[in-house]
């Protein structure tokens, strides 16, 4: 008797557990190989744009944050269609401020969109009067994702766009990543707390 009930309860945990795939290598490399073979030009973000920075994945990636220039943002939708990944229309924030582009196994790129001036800045709309500033130097990172070399966020506009928000335990592990490979200044008391978010040793990828 106690079955369907049992049933129903799990059905419920199952609907708010978060159980999308990781953006592994192999999906980051085979989106950006794509992409970059419909001639756009993106910068790696968020935390791939991290593990970039220093040649190795040192967590788990919900997602792949690419900056693209706005009106390559209809190119690259083109471009992954094909292999699954449609226009999420219902997530928030949406546009202006990001393009979520997700396939029905649940694995997600990030398009941040943004407005590129006559200085090679980016300009990210994110609401009414309301912009995130991507320095065209701060664009000029290099790194590599497995075996390939991608163009991605520096250190210091990583650590600049890691400020000003609560952080999470994986902004911290990142802005650790920062603190070690690069040195940079991190605000008093920013990274005390948990040591099990200390970086992960070298080890390469798993």
């Amino acid at each position: 008797m106690s079955t369907p009930i049992r049933s129903e309860l799990l059905d419920r945990l199952v609907d708010r557990v978060d159980i999308s795939p990781p953006m592994d290598v192999t999906s980051a490399v085979k989106i950006l190989e794509r992409v970059e073979s419909w001639g756009v030009e993106v910068c790696v973000d968020g935390g791939w744009g991290i593990d970039a920075l220093v040649g190795m994945q040192t967590r788990s990636h919900a997602d792949l944050d690419l900056v693209v220039a706005r009106p390559d943002c209809v190119v690259v939708q083109a471009a992954l269609e094909p292999i699954g990944f449609l226009h999420d229309t219902w997530v928030e924030p949406g546009l202006p401020a990001r393009v979520v582009l997700r396939t029905d196994r649940g694995l997600q790129v990030d398009l941040h969109p943004v407005v590129v001036d006559e200085l090679e800045n980016g300009w990210q709309p994110l609401a009414r009067d309301a912009w995130a500033l991507y320095r065209a130097e701060g664009l000029r990172g290099q790194g590599s994702i497995g075996t390939r070399q991608v163009r991605c966020l520096t250190p210091e506009l990583q650590l600049c766009h890691h400020l000003g928000y609560p952080l999470d335990d994986d902004d911290r592990h990142d802005l650790r990543i920062l603190a070690r490979h690069y040195h940079l200044a991190m605000p008093p008391g920013l990274l005390d707390g948990d040591a099990a978010s200390q970086p992960k040793e070298p080890g390469g990828y798993e």
